[in-house]
């Protein structure tokens, strides 16, 4: 109960600052009345630019676009508009948004190719400036894209509202500050479904695969390649407060310097009401590098993880979990098998779980790991370092190497693919066959045969 009050009052507070931070970028500007937009059929480049004088319309694309599509070499390539290569569609001034997209993009299973953009000393550049909160664009990947901006940077959009869903982009991405493959900042009244990047993504701050920092809801969505920032840098999401992740996964490389995560670099706290998780359902698999606050789902956890995993391998200096670097928030229902290595605050799951700041409190339920853990100060089987509440949870005293841990149970291998373990620590699970599931419970186990494993996995 007190996890929960300390995380709703983190919320509370925090979404006053955060709220101004996200002002920056929210909203277009109003006060400007343009021409009536007609509904475009979009066969060529020329096409494309002409959504540019109709913002509020529904388009659609007809046909694939790419290098040999009449338009391109004037408009998309790298020598339009003096080797900036493609406008984004929309107005941007720098700290007023005129005008931006608000109608319907309709891509139908086609695919916009080729798309070259050098505009590094600009902010909110994509394809698309900014949609707003009524815009949706649907079904359209992003193919072999070459996109350089500045801050809010993404390969289909710098800023979204609305809805994005089945979209796709692959190529390479690089920014400085809110860097995405496919968006560079999600906004708070956006939902990001069934959407992928793979590829390059490189930048500063707030670097992700999918988005470089989300407000909003991202589900089905998922990111393979490499990211590679300073701080806040994650597989799918670099930085997210006032946002949810459900159902979604990254895969590939992800490196950085702090708050480092294969999923998510960092995740702030909440204005949403309690039992909201912010990482649900989601898993990581690949390689995690940093230095500080290195995670192999999470870098940096303020708020709710739950139902997800980590497999792979994590490396750091200080505060390197297999799960979760440095742990502030509510983490259930989870498990770590990645191969964990550090020199301080180390962990199987969590390099660190306690309160840096005293109105945040760390808590792990019901939740394991298995991987290798190697450091030197402060190293745990399960946890490296803990200040706050670990209960009913448990690491594998053999395939970790750590007979200690800071908080936890240590068992053998063979005690922690035993049901009995778990069922005695009235964990929400059953046993199932092989290759089987029964979604009616959390977890799931073939009894002396596996470790614990997700319901909503496969085996």
């Amino acid at each position: 109960m007190l996890g929960k009050l300390n995380c709703y009052v983190t919320r509370v507070g925090v979404f006053l600052i955060a709220a101004a931070l996200i002002g920056g970028i929210a909203g277009c500007s109003g006060g400007y009345n343009p021409p009536p937009s007609q509904n475009l059929e979009i066969r060529d480049w020329y096409d494309l630019d002409a959504v540019r004088n109709n913002l509020a319309g529904n388009h659609t694309l007809m046909n694939d676009l790419n290098s040999t599509t009449p338009g391109y070499e004037e408009l998309a390539g790298p020598t339009a508009n003096g080797g900036k290569g493609w406008e984004p569609i929309g107005t941007f001034v720098t700290g007023v948004r005129i005008i931006c997209f608000t109608g319907t993009f309709d891509g139908q299973g086609h695919e916009i190719r080729d798309l070259f953009i050098n505009r590094p000393d600009e902010s909110l550049v994509g394809l698309f400036v900014e949609t707003d909160r009524g815009c949706v664009i649907r079904d359209v990947g992003i193919v072999n894209v070459t996109v350089t901006g500045g801050n809010a940077t993404g390969g289909l959009v710098g800023a979204a509202e609305g809805t994005v869903s089945y979209c796709y982009c692959s190529g390479e991405v690089a920014g400085n500050k809110d860097v995405g493959g496919l968006v560079g900042v999600a906004l708070s009244n956006s939902t990001l479904t069934d959407c992928y990047f793979t590829g390059n993504v490189l930048g500063n701050l707030q670097v992700g695969g999918l988005t470089g920092r989300n407000h909003g809801t991202a589900s089905n969505c998922h990111s393979t390649g490499n990211v590679t920032g300073v701080d806040a840098v994650g597989g799918l999401v670099g930085s997210q407060s006032f946002g949810i992740v459900s159902s979604s996964y990254s895969t590939g490389s992800v490196t950085g310097n702090s708050s480092v995560g294969g999923l998510v670099g960092s995740i702030g706290s909440s204005g949403f009401s309690e039992g909201d998780s912010w990482v649900v359902d989601s898993y990581f698999s690949g390689s995690v590098s940093g230095n500080a606050s290195v995670g192999g789902l999470v870098g940096e956890n303020q708020c709710s993880v739950s139902n997800s995993y980590s497999a792979g391998s994590v490396s750091g200096l200080e505060y390197v979990g297999g799960l979760v670097g440095r742990n502030s928030g509510p983490v259930s229902n989870s498990y770590s098998s990645s191969d964990i290595t550090g020199d301080s605050y180390v962990g199987g799951l969590a390099g660190e779980n306690g309160s840096p700041y005293y109105y945040l409190f760390g808590t792990v339920s019901n939740s394991y790991s298995t991987g290798s853990v190697t450091g030197t100060f402060y190293v745990g089987g399960l946890v490296g370092a803990n200040s706050c509440n670990v209960t009913t949870s448990f690491w594998d005293t053999e395939t970790s190497g750590q007979a200690a841990s800071a908080g936890g149970t240590g068992k053998n291998t063979t005690e922690m693919q035993d049901m009995a373990t778990f069922s005695g620590a009235e964990w929400n699970i059953t046993a199932v066959a092989l290759n089987e599931t029964n979604s009616s419970y959390i977890w799931n186990i073939v009894n002396n045969v596996t470790y614990p494993f997700l319901s909503w996995q496969a085996v």
